[in-house]
């Protein structure tokens, strides 16, 4: 009897024991899922966020006190759409991304609506000969901005299912949302638009064929549109030759490279820019990196630089890291955005380019942008929360 009984306290401590290692293993496990959360992309996000309203700052003061009287005008409405952006990050990373596959279409139908807003009078807002706005109230809101993501969100859905012969429809929607960009007129945008959509395409496991024709046709249209406008191809042989017209067609980019050239190794440092005299045209939107240049330098330049690098470097190890297809092409998508937006920007800046307005994330003075952009951060760090560790 007492081996019996021995035998059958050992028989029960033994199954606690598995049930103890068991649940110790599901705990262990989630734990490991949970630190898959990468908050490294949220800490940059501020980091960016903060260090683009002191440039903002930095950039328009002079300007703010001249129009308004006020020095902090342009940094105090910048505030309100951070303070937007954020609530937007935290609704995303909350939200799983999953629930946008089936809200793709209805969000395109609405993104494709707002694009037609603009042209109507009233609702749209128009700033020297462009109907890029909205009027929300008190604020102007950019709908191309939104098609970024709606086009993300639909194309991730869409290519989720492999399917065949789908290089027809993809060109009709692409030429349609990128077409409507191009009306306001923004090309800038529009180029941004098309690098998402053909990155997603081909990501999507599309043929090396399909590529070898729609780069060819993509930079015959890009080309089009530049010589079928004056102000474009102003801006294209300004680009080819910076010394023509330099009063003119070619005072920016050259005012851009005086500043740049002027900041040297180490800078001028902060507040002590000359450009933001008024010197610099768009020196708080789209030529702020100049302004950045000049007064922290090329140490300074450098290391924003390099810090841009990595946090696309972190977004990049979760869209490879992500398991399900949709969240791979949901990732790789935000991962083209923030890409193009910093190449075309900087390329620009540094005369690579032509000059196409394009802003450089967080950074740029422009609520629609900041906004989008922390939305998009927020997808990111949701997609993060679903990662299963594959150790």
């Amino acid at each position: 009897m007492v081996s019996r009984s021995n035998a059958c306290c050992f028989r029960i401590v033994v199954g606690i024991s598995k049930v103890s290692m068991i649940r110790y293993s599901k705990t262990l496990k989630l734990f490991k899922q949970k630190k898959q959360v990468d908050f490294s992309i949220l800490i940059l996000a501020i980091f960016f966020s903060l260090f683009g309203m002191l440039m903002i700052f930095e950039s328009s003061n002079v300007l703010a006190f001249k129009e308004f009287s006020d020095k902090y005008y342009f940094i105090k409405e910048q505030l309100k759409w951070l303070i937007l952006g954020f609530v937007c990050l935290i609704f995303t990373s909350k939200v799983s991304y999953k629930r946008y596959y089936s809200l793709s279409f209805p969000l395109l139908i609405f993104t494709i609506i707002t694009l037609l807003a603009v042209f109507i009078p009233g609702l749209g807002v128009k700033t020297l000969g462009a109907s890029r706005w909205l009027r929300l109230g008190p604020l102007n809101f950019q709908p191309s901005e939104l098609a970024k993501l709606t086009m993300i969100f639909y194309l991730s859905a869409w290519f989720s299912n492999k399917e065949k012969g789908k290089l027809g429809p993809f060109i009709l929607f692409t030429s349609l949302v990128v077409g409507l960009v191009i009306m306001q007129p923004d090309l800038g945008t529009a180029i941004i638009l098309s690098i998402i959509a053909v990155s997603l395409y081909f990501l999507s496991g599309a043929s090396l064929w399909h590529f070898l024709i729609l780069v060819p046709v993509s930079i015959v249209s890009i080309f089009a549109l530049i010589f079928t406008s004056a102000y474009r191809f102003r801006r294209f042989t300004t680009f080819l030759n910076p010394n023509q017209d330099p009063l003119g067609a070619s005072y920016h980019i050259r005012q851009i490279l005086i500043a740049l050239g002027s900041g040297g190794f180490w800078g001028l440092g902060l507040g002590s820019s000359r450009q933001k005299f008024q010197y610099l045209p768009e020196a708080s939107t789209d030529s702020i990196f100049a302004i950045v240049g000049e007064e922290l330098g090329f140490i300074g330049s450098a290391l924003l630089l390099i810090v841009s690098v990595f946090f696309l470097y972190q977004m990049m190890k979760i869209a490879k890291k992500t398991q399900d297809r949709y969240g791979f092409l949901m990732a790789s998508g935000i991962f083209s955005l923030f890409a193009s937006h910093l190449l075309i920007n900087l390329g620009a800046i540094v005369a690579l380019f032509p000059l196409t307005g394009v802003p450089l994330p967080f950074i740029s003075y422009g609520g629609s942008n900041l906004v989008i952009s922390l939305a998009a951060v927020g997808i990111i760090i949701n997609i993060s929360k679903n990662l299963v560790s594959k150790t």
